[in-house]
C-alpha cells in the first residue's frame, strides 16, 4: 500500500528546501526523502523537482507518495542495555543519555529497542513492529527510567495508565534563572512551532499539556534552580519547552536553552540537563503498584556539584 500526501506550502515555509520540507509532511529522514525524490515520488506542481535543495514558494503544491517500508526491526546485539526491573509482562530500562529509543530519522542501528529485541526476542509480537514493546519514549539527550512491554496485557495496560495521566513519572533537571514560586504547573498546549516547524512551541492550537514542578535548590552564581517535574501529560519535549515558555530553560539544551544573545554556557555539558528519575506504575497482572528510581547520572552530578549544588536525596524525588 502508497501512502500519498497532498499539501500545499505554507507561508511559514516559503524559500525553504523541498527535501526539508517534505521531511516535515511526512516525518521521514533526508536520505529517506532524497529517495524518494529519486524515484520520482515527489512533485511540485506537478514536475519533478531538478534536486533535493530546489527551494520552494508559499501556495507550491505537493504530491508525494511514500511507498510501504518493510516491517520491523534487526536485534542489535551490540547495544547494552541496564534492566532495572523484569518479569514476564514488563521491563524497566535506565536508559543512558545519547541512546536514541527506536529506528527513525536516519538511524537504523544502535537503538533501544533493537538491543532489547536482541534480549527479549519475544517483544517482536508485542506492539507496533518498527518499536516493538515500546509504550513512551524519552529523547535522545535525556538520561533515566523508560518501561517496556513484555505482553500484549501490559502493552495495553501501560498505554491506557500514560492516556489516563495514572503513570507517574518525574525528572530532575537544572534550570536557568530564579523561579518565583516553590512550586507551581504549567498548563500550555504543545505544537509545532509556527516560525520554526522543526521545533516544538507552546501554541494555542496545539495538544494539551501540565508539567508540575517543585524547587528543589537554588544556586546563586550563576542564578539556576534544580527543578522537580512530573509529567500529566507527554507531549515531545515537554519539559523544556514549557521552562523555555516561562523563561526558564534547562541547562546544556542547544534546542530549547537559547536566549541571552546566543547560546548560553553549558557547563561542559553534551546534552540536556534532564533525567528520568522516578517512574510508578500499576503492574499490569497483579495491579500491584510499582515505583522505581534510579540516581542521578555521572555526568550530571559532576556539573552540579561544580557549581555547589548538593544531589538531592531520590526520597525527595
Amino acid at each position: 500500500m502508497v501512502e500519498r500526501y497532498n499539501e500545499e506550502v505554507p507561508e511559514t515555509l516559503d524559500g525553504q528546501r523541498v527535501d526539508r520540507i517534505v521531511a516535515l509532511v511526512t516525518e521521514l529522514s533526508r536520505s529517506e526523502v532524497a529517495s524518494l525524490i529519486e524515484a520520482g515520488l515527489v512533485l511540485v506542481d506537478g514536475e519533478a523537482p531538478p534536486k533535493a535543495s530546489t527551494k520552494l514558494t508559499a501556495g507550491s503544491h505537493l504530491e508525494i507518495e511514500v511507498p510501504d517500508k518493510p516491517v520491523g526491526i534487526s536485534p542489535d546485539p551490540e547495544v547494552s542495555i541496564e534492566v532495572v526491573y523484569s518479569d514476564e509482562h514488563i521491563i524497566i530500562v535506565n536508559k543512558p543519555a545519547g541512546m536514541i529509543v527506536h529506528p527513525g530519522a536516519g538511524v537504523d542501528a544502535g537503538t533501544l529497542a533493537q538491543g532489547l529485541l536482541h534480549k527479549y526476542p519475544e517483544l517482536a509480537e508485542i506492539g507496533d513492529p518498527e518499536r516493538p514493546g515500546i509504550v513512551h519514549r524519552l529523547d535522545k539527550g535525556t538520561s533515566g527510567l523508560l518501561s517496556v512491554a513484555r505482553s500484549q496485557l501490559a502493552y495495553e495496560s501501560l498505554g491506557a495508565q500514560l492516556r489516563d495521566h495514572s503513570m507517574e513519572r518525574r525528572y530532575l533537571t537544572l534550570v536557568w534563572g530564579d523561579l518565583e514560586n516553590n512550586e507551581g504547573v504549567i498548563d500550555a498546549a504543545l505544537g509545532r512551532s509556527n516560525r520554526q516547524p522543526m521545533r516544538r512551541a507552546v501554541v494555542t492550537e496545539g495538544k494539551p499539556a501540565r508539567t508540575w514542578y517543585r524547587v528543589m535548590q537554588r544556586l546563586e552564581d550563576p542564578k539556576l534552580t534544580v527543578l522537580a517535574c512530573r509529567l500529566e501529560t507527554g507531549r515531545t519535549h515537554q519539559i523544556r519547552v514549557h521552562l523555555e515558555a516561562i523563561g526558564n530553560p534547562v541547562v546544556g539544551d542547544d534546542r530549547y536553552g537559547r536566549g541571552g544573545g546566543g547560546v548560553r554556557k553549558t557547563f561542559g555539558l553534551e546534552r540536556p540537563f534532564l533525567h528520568a528519575q522516578t517512574l510508578g506504575l500499576e503492574h499490569p497482572e497483579s495491579g500491584e503498584m510499582l515505583r522505581f528510581q534510579t540516581p542521578l547520572p555521572d555526568d550530571l552530578v559532576a556539573v552540579l556539584t561544580s557549581l555547589g549544588g548538593e544531589v538531592p536525596p531520590l526520597a525527595d524525588a
